[in-house]
């Protein structure tokens, strides 16, 4: 009796037995697909990290390359800006210049009345002449004040190719040798600008000249 106990416990014992090694064999596969898992979440893990690595790098790269279009983009605003500007003064330029013929025709007129013999005209004649003459310089005065153009003032002092053409020499000596004697065409600045070269003549040291 107590022999069949004895074998039925073994028997109970080994299946329990059979049991839990089942159990441990399914816990044992279960570990290794977690591990598995695990692993492949590693490598998930890893493939994002270098995935977000390279959008930063490539963020970064188009960040710089805005920074740079806009410092272009600022430059060419400021380069056309400044051209613009150039472009208007120049225009201006263009169109004053075309006055000077004019005004250089007026000036000899004005020279040409003023040394007129009196006793060939009548007095009131010649300064009615005069007068109209005189309120046409006055308006080309205001007109060129207005627009900062200035007569280069040149007698007696050193010739500068920058702002003369010599048309003539003048016999010199020391103390003025290369130095503006007469101006011959009135030269015109605006701002730092020539707007038209003046014709002089200077002065030049001849051989005997002290």
């Amino acid at each position: 009796m107590n022999a069949d106990k004895g074998k039925k416990n073994e028997e109970t014992c080994e299946k329990e037995l059979k049991k839990a090694e089942k159990t441990a064999e399914k816990a044992q596969e279960k570990l290794q697909e977690t591990q598995e898992k695990l692993e492949e979440t590693k490598q998930e893990v890893k493939a994002c990290e270098n995935n977000a690595s390279q959008w930063e790098e490539k963020a970064k790269d188009y960040y710089d390359q805005l920074l740079r279009l806009k410092a272009d983009f600022e430059n060419f605003r400021k380069r056309t800006e400044k051209e613009k500007a150039e472009l208007i003064n120049w225009g201006k330029v263009e169109a004053i210049t075309k006055i000077f013929p004019i005004y250089d025709v007026l000036i000899s007129a004005h020279d040409h009345l003023s040394g007129v013999d009196a006793s060939k005209c009548s007095p009131q004649q010649i300064e009615e002449i005069l007068k109209g003459i005189d309120m046409i310089f006055r308006e080309f005065s205001k007109f060129f004040e207005a627009e900062g153009i200035r007569v280069m003032e040149l007698e007696n002092k050193p010739y500068d190719p920058m702002k003369c053409e010599i048309i003539g020499i003048d016999p010199g000596n020391q103390e003025n040798d290369g130095l503006v004697t007469a101006v011959l065409q009135r030269g015109y600045t605006i701002g730092d600008r020539v707007l038209r070269p003046a014709k002089v003549k200077i002065a030049k040291k001849t051989d005997g000249g002290n």
